[in-house]
């Protein structure tokens, strides 16, 4: 059964905006369907001119840029309330890929009617204009990190935030929570190698601060994990949901 926008289960969560009637109803009509994927998936591919956008209502991602030589740099974790696809709905192809990492549920939106959404939802207009500027200043604090940081201090405030994120979405369970991805995606999301991952890691855990252990993720002593991170992780009240 396709989920009707009215009974969007993310809705519940106090990290999204609630929407009107009237708001509701365009959801409704701009949402084509949804979309099921294995983990694995491809879902958005660098250079390709997908004609569907996406929010991922369940399941967890990845963005990610390939260089010529094979080398990877993840761009962000996708999480459930996530919108796909923007870019290449404005730039004409997409300059990243996305990969469904768990099994995943998407809102299908039609590209197509992204400029009735402009003309006549100005709230919704703004809605995207906010979740792009909130991109730009996670991709700020993502080069901040990598330029300056060292590695524990890279690997603190990325778990930190990642937590920060999943606890907004009801995903976590006091300190722990879910991280089906592999050190090798931790890695190439913070420009470190995969035995520097490995052996920073193995630091965090010795020092009883945070453990990335057969799936899961534990926060094991917030105050100094936050205090390592250096940049401040906070959400805002309340953001957009497509």
């Amino acid at each position: 059964m396709v989920v009707d926008c009215a009974n969007c289960p993310l809705r519940k969560f106090e990290v999204f905006d609630s929407l009107n009637r009237d708001e509701t109803a365009f959801m409704r009509r701009f949402k084509h369907g949804e979309l099921k994927v294995d983990p694995g998936t491809p879902l958005l591919m660098e250079g390709s001119n997908s004609p569907q956008l996406y929010t991922a209502l369940r399941g967890m991602g990845l963005r990610y840029k390939i260089l010529p030589n094979g080398k990877r740099q993840v761009v962000n974790f996708i999480l459930p309330g996530d919108f796909l696809g923007l870019q290449a709905g404005l730039m004409g192809e997409m300059q990243h890929s996305v990969e469904a990492t768990t099994p995943m549920v998407l809102c299908v939106f039609d590209r197509a009617e992204l400029w009735t959404l402009f003309k006549n939802e100005p709230e919704r207009a703004f809605d995207l204009t906010w979740l792009s500027a909130m991109e730009e200043h996670f991709l700020g604090d993502a080069l901040t990190s990598i330029g300056q940081m060292s590695a524990v201090e890279r690997l603190s405030w990325g778990l930190l935030r990642y937590f920060t994120k999943c606890r907004d979405l009801g995903l976590a369970d006091g300190s722990r929570c879910p991280f089906p991805y592999r050190q090798q995606d931790l890695a190439d999301a913070l420009g470190l190698s995969l035995v520097h991952t490995n052996k920073t890691l193995m630091k965090l855990r010795q020092r009883q601060i945070v453990s990335v252990q057969d799936g899961c993720l534990t926060i094991l002593d917030h105050d100094t994990l936050a205090d390592s991170a250096m940049l401040e992780v906070k959400r805002p009240q309340r953001r957009p949901l497509i």
